[in-house]
């Protein structure tokens, strides 16, 4: 332990930075030599992906176990059915997860993984297709596969040439490269990509207005020849209380917005008139927006004009809901 403290404080600040950045850049020259490498395999194992009817099964064990743990993931996320077999527990029944309309992505820098070679008989025996990345195109897990991505012989970024690192980050960006390519393939777009994270902050982000208004029974609509007391009944009586009414002429389109803070200022400013028109005391053109907009463009419009409600109208011009403040608060979006 003493001895070593003491080649520790032998090396000079200066340069362990300059050994951090020689990591950096053979990890980053790793990946960069993978460009030129890309080519008719790299299509044939998209297109296998691409196909696949049931789901993409990743492999691996050791540090390539975890990145192919990453790709299951990565695929999952973007709404491609996925999973992660062990290649130990996989040979003690867990291959019964794999059926013939699977694919398999097997990983292993040298390719001579045995926990892997034990599965490609009885792969080959169910018929399903095997994809291998590896840096060994002639390994016995590239002969046993179908198409082979070969991330080419890298020097490891370590002190003693062995730990995987720089290989490690080679499998993870071809790896990468395959999920994203498959994605941008099938055209993934934001909507789709945050179905699958509903409970986080991108799928707060591309929710819909329609998706959180108050709509049916729970919008409340009166129209514009109605008393004052007729749509105080309304607020108080629609499902929710939403402490505000949409107003609609004859032909059933918005013509004006009456709430809560509209009838306080009534009430402060004298006696009140119940039997009068709400079309005399409601506020008129008020701002709208689509069902199909974004809840974050409602926030912020209500924002802007310091208003707790806000009519939501279709392209005629007729309230098919209304938003209030408290649905956002619900929806977390502020």
């Amino acid at each position: 332990m003493a001895a070593r403290r003491s080649r520790t404080r032998q090396r000079s600040s200066s340069a362990q930075l300059a050994w951090a950045r020689t990591v950096l850049e053979t990890e980053a020259n790793a990946i960069a030599s993978l460009s030129a490498r890309l080519g008719a395999p790299f299509l044939a194992a998209l297109e296998l992906l691409d196909a696949c009817r049931g789901r993409i099964v990743t492999t691996g064990i050791g540090k390539p176990g975890f990145i192919a743990q990453k790709l299951s993931a990565t695929l999952a996320s973007t709404g491609v059915p996925s999973l992660y077999l062990h290649p130990a527990e996989a040979a003690h029944g867990d291959l019964g997860r794999v059926t013939p309309d699977d694919v398999v992505v097997a990983l292993s820098n040298s390719g001579t993984t045995e926990e892997l070679l034990r599965l490609l008989v009885p792969l080959r025996r169910l018929r399903v297709k095997v994809v291998a990345l590896t840096s060994d195109p002639t390994s016995p897990l590239a002969k046993g596969s179908d198409v082979v991505l070969d991330i080419g012989l890298i020097d490891e970024a370590c002190p003693i040439g062995l730990v995987p690192t720089a290989s490690s980050a080679a499998l993870h960006a071809m790896s990468d490269a395959l999920a994203m390519t498959l994605a941008w393939r099938r055209a993934l777009t934001p909507e789709r990509y945050a179905a699958f994270h509903p409970g986080g902050k991108l799928g707060r982000s591309v929710l819909k207005v329609k998706e959180v208004m108050r709509a049916g029974a729970a919008n409340p609509l009166v129209r514009d020849t109605a008393s004052l007391s007729q749509a105080l009944v309304v607020m108080t009586n629609t499902p929710g209380r939403p402490g505000a009414t949409n107003v609609v002429d004859r032909a059933g389109k918005l013509v004006g917005i009456f709430t809560d803070g509209d009838f306080r200022r009534l009430a402060e400013a004298g006696p009140l008139a119940l039997g009068r028109a709400v079309s005399t005391v409601m506020a008129k053109r008020p701002r709208t927006i689509a069902p199909d907009e974004l809840v974050l463009t409602a926030a912020a419009m209500m924002r802007e004009t310091k208003v707790d409600q806000l009519p939501v109208v279709d392209s005629h011009g007729r309230p098919v809901g209304l938003i209030d403040v408290q649905d956002l608060l619900a929806a977390r979006v502020v």
